[in-house]
């Protein structure tokens, strides 16, 4: 079956905060291509599947059974090559839920802990909120491509106990390497410290690429780590809040459960789970099919930035839809990068100061969107008088 991406559909009076700017004080005529939410509608097996639960007209209290497992399982081992078991599994309502219930279950107030930035923003709200120590081990930008410092990174773990990883990275859009992976691992484990694995975009990895679930790699970092997977960004499903938390080990499986049952949440939603199974089971050649689109979509950006705006640079990504532009050499601050595109562009993008201090002249742009929708985006860019600006 063939899929159509270019489908434009209506998502206004829908309760999509992607698509109600006054919500947020933003002019009612910007294109929004910011927060992490697809504009494809989920795989029809999905859609068709929510729709025989709904018939069915009852969603009391549910719980996932052996086969809801065993899809799961399969996607995990068929794609990556990892093979989890059934009581690794914790359910929430989301990633970044999980996170905080990670953070404030697996270390102290006080404690440190290690993120890369640019990164995620609610990675450093997770710890600051619950009155951790911020520890930033700064990713380095060079000729276009994002990197380790790994000295500065066993630095920063000798005064941690936790490490928040980000693979595939967001916004970077790298896909660690094994070799990289190893190297943060074992420093982990020579200072002790924990691993909360935020692998949320690793089904969108671009072709030369391969994603590598990091606890897959040896039972020792197994041991330490908290690997956070959703079919949410896969199939665009955020709005049923359904995350799948893998902990192999069983005392930091306790402590996670543990402090989730304090935050006064038991059971996962039904349409959550219905949609879940069935995406992991018949939503494959789907996503094969949405990345080969994604991949034009990004040679759109690049080609389209290279001959009409080469002072703003695409990073390139080797995952995620999320696409880091450069555009240090409009030689503009933060506030009034951010300025520029929102009122004179009309473009409602991600600032990159949120990913941390050295997003100072990036922005993050959402690339999942229909091509036509995507070309209105690079020509309101376009558009816009850099020069006097």
């Amino acid at each position: 079956m063939k899929y159509n991406f270019d489908e434009i559909i209506d998502r206004s009076n829908s309760y999509s905060i992607k698509y109600e700017p006054s919500w947020r004080g933003k002019p009612a005529d910007v294109l929004p291509l910011w927060v992490a939410d697809m504009d494809f509608a989920s795989p029809p097996c999905v859609q068709e599947a929510l729709i025989s639960r709904a018939r069915h007209g009852i969603f009391g209290y549910s719980e996932p059974d052996e086969a809801f497992f065993d899809v799961m399982r399969k996607w995990f081992e068929g794609r990556f090559n990892w093979k989890p078991e059934r009581d690794w599994l914790a359910i929430t309502p989301g990633v970044v839920n999980a996170l905080h219930v990670a953070v404030r279950s697996l270390t102290e107030p006080g404690d440190g802990i290690v993120i890369q930035q640019p990164v995620y923003y609610p990675f450093e709200s997770s710890i600051k909120q619950t009155e951790r120590q911020l520890l930033i081990n700064e990713l380095v930008y060079s000729e276009g491509r994002y990197s380790i410092n790994f000295d500065d990174f066993e630095e920063k773990a000798k005064q941690a106990k936790m490490f928040i990883l980000c693979n595939p990275h967001n916004p970077a859009g790298r896909v660690w390497k094994t070799d990289e992976l190893v190297r943060m691992g074992e420093i982990c484990l020579r200072y002790g410290v924990k691993v909360i694995a935020d692998e949320i975009h690793e089904d969108f990895i671009f072709p030369g690429h391969k994603h590598i679930v990091f606890a897959a790699l040896n039972q020792d970092f197994a041991d330490i780590t908290v690997t956070c997977t959703s079919p949410s960004k896969t199939f665009n499903l955020a709005g049923l809040q359904h995350a799948n938390i893998f902990i192999s080990d069983k005392e930091l499986r306790n402590k996670f459960k543990e402090e989730y049952a304090r935050s006064g949440l038991s059971q996962p939603g039904i349409m959550g789970l219905i949609a879940c199974k069935a995406a992991y089971e018949g939503g494959s050649q789907w996503l094969e099919q949405l990345i080969e689109y994604l991949a034009g979509n990004m040679l759109l950006l690049k080609t389209y930035l290279s001959k009409n705006i080469p002072k703003i640079k695409l990073v390139e990504p080797e995952g995620t839809y999320l696409v880091w532009l450069d555009c240090n050499e409009l030689g503009l601050t933060a506030p009034k990068l951010d300025e520029t595109l929102l009122y004179k562009g009309k473009l409602w993008l991600n600032s990159g100061v949120s990913f941390g201090k050295s997003g100072k002249g990036f922005v993050r742009m959402n690339a999942a969107c229909p091509r036509s929708v995507l070309s209105n985006a690079l020509e309101r860019l376009n558009n816009i008088d850099w020069e006097s600006t």
